[in-house]
């Protein structure tokens, strides 16, 4: 399963961190796998560029931070003393430090050239779910399963402030670009505004009443959209906490949503299979985008607003006209539910991460995958071993006399029969018959 996704700042790469312990960097105008990135021994939980776009952060469940050169992979630094699973990770702005969040109840500033750690913030008595520098590198913030969120001297590692009130689980934090705000979601079923300096709650933005699942600021900073476990969507001012628009017509819970840059447009994604555009003045249902057959699960719109981008349990990602409503491309590929989908900054490409443990970058004029087309998935080398196409491992051996014929899918077709080579969580070597499943002919 791919479990986090990234843009470099100028949209020319991407990377992924997976559940089969890698990062992998992608040429997103080409389709070409730069680069795997291995030395992780778990599940890679978060990945980020820093600004530049030279390096690459990554934390895993294996309790490591790692930092990497992202055009040759080689592995620079790994960041270690976290003693629980590492959960969330970013760069400053400036790219010379690395914050990471922890299950060990620690937030740590690394220096990213070194790999020395400078801060150890320890106050969270519960794991840490999220960590997020201020855009001008002098503060951090982190939300953890203790209620609260904390804000911290990046340079020092003093805590500024405690910011309480949450009565359950922070899975949530951010700065507001300018840096003054604190935006948290929880699993109390609030959303709220803090003052990033004094650490007094602005807002309890009050009405949820199951579990938030998604929050967004609008470009301009004064309104929050979060979706809900209740079905609804909801709008907020930011400055008063009044709750603007209460969206109502989904009939599932609504698992994602965002503003369009202009903020005049909310989209929202359920699992009521559907996706819906807003008039996030008046609250207006403006459009409702059906064609899914499984939940929504990630909804994005383009930079210039004029189209959404969804992705769903069906195992497709379906790009939408904004305005009109009608289904612009069915991108198919896919063999396991997507879980997130965005738009690259010039509204040319689509990247997806899916649980069939693939991430695919789509190409908008022509519906190509570019990224992530796994039609050639083995070839026969003549040495008679099946070699995986994309890592060049050897899968199996097989008698010459098999017969086998130029693959195009993952079948292997022989003279009795044939048979089926399953690459999901496979096990390379002697244990590969754990993959094969014979089936015989008619």
């Amino acid at each position: 399963m791919v479990n986090s996704v990234a843009f470099s700042s100028d949209g020319t790469r991407m990377v992924s961190g997976s559940h089969d312990e890698s990062l992998r960097v992608w040429d997103a105008s080409t389709g070409v796998k730069l680069e795997k990135l291995k030395g992780h021994t778990h599940y890679v939980s978060s990945v980020a560029f820093s600004s530049d776009g030279t390096r690459i952060v990554s934390g895993s469940v294996d309790k490591s931070v790692r930092v990497w050169d992202a055009s040759t992979g080689v592995e620079l630094k790994e960041l270690t003393g976290h003693t629980g699973y590492v959960q969330s990770v970013a760069f400053s702005s400036d790219g010379t430090r690395v914050v990471s969040g922890s299950y060990d109840n620690s937030v740590r500033v690394w220096d990213a050239s070194t790999g020395v750690e400078l801060k150890e913030l320890k106050g969270h008595t519960d794991y840490v779910n999220s960590v997020a520098f201020s855009s001008d590198g002098t503060r951090i913030v982190s939300g953890s399963n203790d209620k609260s969120l904390r804000v911290w001297d990046a340079s020092t590692g003093v805590e500024l402030k405690e910011l309480n009130g949450h009565t359950h689980y922070v899975n949530s934090v951010a700065f507001s670009s300018d840096g003054t705000r604190i935006v948290s979601g929880s699993d109390d079923n609030s959303v709220r505004v803090w003052d990033a300096s004094t650490g007094v709650e602005l807002k309890e933005l009050n009405g949820h009443t199951h579990y938030v699942n998604s929050v967004a600021f609008s470009s301009d900073g004064t309104r929050i959209v979060s979706g809900l476990s209740d079905n609804s969507v909801r709008v907020w001012d930011v400055s008063t906490g009044v709750e603007l628009k209460k969206l109502t017509g989904h009939t599932g819970y609504v698992n994602s949503v965002a503003f369009s840059s202009d903020g005049t447009l909310i989209v929202s994604g359920s699992y009521d299979k559907s996706v819906r555009v807003w008039d996030a003045s008046t609250g207006v249902e403006l459009k409702k985008l059906k064609g899914h057959i499984g939940y929504v699960q990630s909804v994005a719109f383009s930079s210039d607003g004029t189209r959404i981008v969804s992705g769903s349990y069906d195992n497709s990602v379906r790009v939408w006209d904004a305005s009109t409503g009608v289904e612009l491309k069915k991108l198919t590929g896919h063999t396991g539910y997507v879980q997130s989908v965005a738009f690259s900054s010039d509204g040319t490409r689509v990247v997806s991460g899916s649980w069939d443990n693939s991430v695919r970058v789509w190409d908008m004029s022509t519906s190509d995958v570019l990224i992530g087309d796994e039609r050639f998935a083995w070839h026969l080398a003549d040495s008679s071993w099946i070699m995986s196409c994309q890592e060049q491992n050897p899968l199996m051996w097989v008698p010459q006399e098999a017969g086998l014929r130029t693959p195009f899918n993952i079948l292997i077709i022989s003279q009795s029969g044939f048979a089926t080579v399953d690459f999901h969580q496979s096990m390379i070597g002697v244990d590969w018959f754990h993959s094969y499943t014979p089936r015989h002919a008619r």
